[in-house]
Formats: C-alpha cells, structure tokens, sequence
C-alpha cells in the first residue's frame, strides 16, 4: 500500500499496471532528459525525498536515479497533465541522464530526414 496523499492519487489515471509516464526535464533550460515510470509509491518517495524515484518495468522493482550510476536527480517539482495520466518531473541533473552515458535518451537524432 502507498503512502502517497489520497488527495493526488484520486486525480491520477494510471495505466492497467497502475502505471504513469513521467516525462523528466531539466529545471532550468527545459532541456528533456528521459522518459520513465512511476506508480503511486514511486511518486510519493519522490515527492516526499526530492530524489527522483522511478519503477523499472523490466526488473520490476523502484530504482532512485543515480543510486548506482553516481548521476542523481535532484526534484525542483513535479506537475500532473490536464488529463492527470502524465507527470512532469523537474529536476536538477547531475551529469548523464541516460543509460547509455548520453546527457539525454533523446540523442538519437531526428525521425524522418
């Protein structure tokens, strides 16, 4: 069960696993970071650390960005789409957003050119 405020979990509608997106951008330039995943708890740790906490569909377990890989995200402040089914999380970046050691997961270069 989660401990997350019953005020904000009503206004959230969550995939058929209970999921949000939470799309990650840097506070400060509007730069997008990353694209992640979060249910009720993950949230609620977030909101109440300010550290940036996420569910991983393929370990199926939470992870706080930048635990393992020394490049946490510090939460300036999260806000809910105005159809409450996607989060934005604005954050404080230190070093590489992404896996790949990437500053951001949209490197990749444009589509269709």
């Amino acid at each position: 069960m989660s401990s997350l405020d019953p005020t904000i979990a009503d206004r959230l509608k969550r995939t058929a696993d209970g999921l949000l997106p939470a799309v990650v951008q840097q506070h400060d330039t509007g730069e997008v970071l990353m694209l992640a995943w979060m249910d009720d708890e993950a949230l609620h740790r977030t909101l109440t650390t300010g550290r940036a906490t996420y569910w991983s569909r393929s370990r199926g377990e939470y992870w706080v960005k930048g635990e393992t890989s020394g490049n946490p995200q510090h939460v300036h402040e999260v806000r809910l789409d105005c159809d409450g089914d996607t989060l934005l999380v604005k954050v404080d970046q230190v070093g590489v957003a992404c896996h790949t050691g990437a500053r951001t997961c949209f490197d990749e270069g444009l589509l269709g050119e």
